[in-house]
């Protein structure tokens, strides 16, 4: 099972019915795998996509599995996997942790690549969320409340000082969801936090460099949301969004 959310104050303000989806999602490609896989799939990912660097250590197991959405003996059992496999170290000491591999065996993360089917299958997702994501948008504008706002304006401070990819994305996460709820949008909302659930299971780890690019959106949404800016609260989500088809690893391994 997913880890406890950390975020109290953001869990009351969600006001969902229940924990996360995200760690139980159904999915063609990846999600056909055991979770174990998953996780191995979507790091080994990363690494082949250069975004995970050799030498680069990664967050401790339980930082990977709230980053992943996974429960931490998952994290831990794909992390061992992934070493075994000589794509991961492990070194001991003050300095320690896990790394990744200065010279990870290519055909170990060949064996770990997604099919196009997996492509289409997120970019259908994405054109999915860009629809939800709009009119969710739309209505937070007119009926977001000033403790929700001030949640969100604190859930982008977060993101800004996150120094792990795993750190950013439980933020982001919130972040995300709490604008669905902020809309007042009853089962609509549902199917949004659906939809960003599936999404969310395609998350492969990214430079912390380039989440904190994405996160000016996040800064900009919320002061469009202050200012009851419905026109520009939305341009910002749909940009946010379209890019996705971009920037997600099936847009990254389409433009090679």
């Amino acid at each position: 099972m997913p880890d406890e959310d950390p975020a109290g104050a953001t869990e009351a303000l969600l006001a969902t019915d229940g924990d996360s989806p995200i760690g139980g999602v159904a999915l063609a490609g990846i999600g056909r795998m055991s979770a174990i896989d998953a996780v191995r799939t979507r790091i080994g990912m990363a690494i082949s996509l250069g975004l995970l660097q050799p030498g680069e250590r990664l967050p401790d197991q339980h930082e990977v599995a709230a980053g992943l959405s996974v429960g931490s003996i998952t994290a831990r059992r794909a992390l061992t996997g992934l070493a075994d496999e000589g794509i991961l170290v492990r070194r001991r000491g003050r300095n320690g942790g896990t790394f990744v591999a200065d010279e990870p065996p290519r055909d170990a993360l060949r064996a770990l690549a997604v099919g196009s089917s997996d492509f289409a299958a997120v970019h259908q997702l994405v054109d999915r969320r860009m629809l939800y994501e709009c009119s969710i948008t739309h209505f937070a504008a007119l009926d977001a409340t000033e403790a929700q706002l001030g949640e969100l304006e604190r859930l982008t401070a977060s993101m800004a000082a996150s120094t792990t990819w795993a750190e950013y994305h439980q933020a982001d996460e919130h972040f995300h969801r709490l604008v669905g709820t902020a809309s007042g949008l009853g089962a609509a909302t549902e199917q949004y936090h659906r939809t960003l659930a599936e999404l969310y299971a395609y998350f492969i780890p990214y430079p912390i460099r380039e989440l904190h690019a994405a996160n000016a959106d996040h800064i900009q949404l919320v002061a469009a949301l202050r200012e009851r800016d419905v026109v520009r609260a939305v341009g910002i989500s749909r940009r946010h969004v379209d890019v996705l088809h971009r920037t997600m690893f099936m847009g990254l391994l389409e433009a090679e």
